[in-house]
């Protein structure tokens, strides 16, 4: 099987930042702090707000505003796809990036949540595009604040075996650091993805001044029986999850059974 090649040294790495939370938040400054311990070359391509749950979309039917910060830091109206699109063929394309890294999200992106995110979206256009990408999130109890310390001690660690190690085109890697100090933590655990059960998302109807309704989506997150070995396993044990996944999303076996349906 080949692989993306990564440069012989972290110093020579050539790194994209996106996210969905906007170009100011604390997670991305973070990112940008920890991944300039090992290389200077380091690009901030951000929506301008916050975008999250914007998943993998594109903005086609509105143009995309850019702002130049400084020479390596630009504001995107749009969404963290635009963003990674705009970087790639615009903004650096005079030499591509080695590395996207998304993130530090604030907030889990376990389970389903990978079909909503912003911040994997980035990660998965980075893919799409031959770049080997990354997802990170803090995990964190809403209405408490995130322990970005946690993602400060762990990140470096994670980043430089994820950069350095052999990498299958197609994949990309998911990383949620727990909602724990860090002294707190259990270990680093590759996982698998895991599943909640359905109704995460629901929406939740006001009246406004005008006696017209409205409404907000509320996440509510069920989780149910958490298998061994997740994402949603590891978390909950206090352990930082490195959950690989792929692009393909064929179900291989339902395919082999239609197959037999179909001859």
């Amino acid at each position: 099987m080949s692989h993306l090649s990564a440069p012989a040294r972290l110093s020579d790495h050539r790194i994209l930042l996106v996210n969905d939370d906007g170009i100011h938040s604390p997670g991305l400054e973070l990112l940008e702090e920890i991944v300039r311990g090992f290389t200077d070359d380091v690009w901030v391509v951000a929506p301008d707000e916050e975008r999250s749950g914007a998943s993998h979309s594109l903005s086609l039917t509105v143009p995309i505003r850019l702002r130049r910060i400084d020479d390596r830091h630009f504001a995107i109206k749009g969404t963290p796809t635009d963003c990674t699109v705009l970087a790639v063929w615009e903004l650096m394309k005079d030499l591509r990036p080695t590395a996207l890294l998304s993130g530090i999200n604030r907030g889990a992106n376990l389970a389903d949540d990978i079909t909503y995110s912003g911040t994997a979206a980035a990660a998965i256009e980075g893919t799409l595009l031959g770049i080997r990408s990354v997802a990170l999130s803090q995990v964190f109890t809403p209405g408490g604040e995130p322990n970005w310390d946690t993602a400060r001690r762990f990140g470096r660690p994670a980043l430089e075996r994820l950069l350095t190690c052999d990498w299958p085109p197609g994949s990309f890697v998911n990383v949620n650091f727990p909602n724990a100090a860090p002294d707190e933590v259990s270990g680093m655990r590759v996982t698998t993805q895991g599943q909640r059960l359905p109704g995460s998302y629901r929406p939740m109807k006001r009246i406004d001044g005008r006696n017209v309704p409205y409404y907000w989506i509320k996440a509510s997150h069920c989780v149910g029986d958490v298998e061994a070995e997740t994402d949603l396993a590891a978390v909950a044990d206090k352990a930082v999850s490195i959950t690989p996944l792929q692009l393909d999303m064929t179900a291989h076996s339902f395919k082999h059974y239609l197959s037999r349906e179909f001859a």
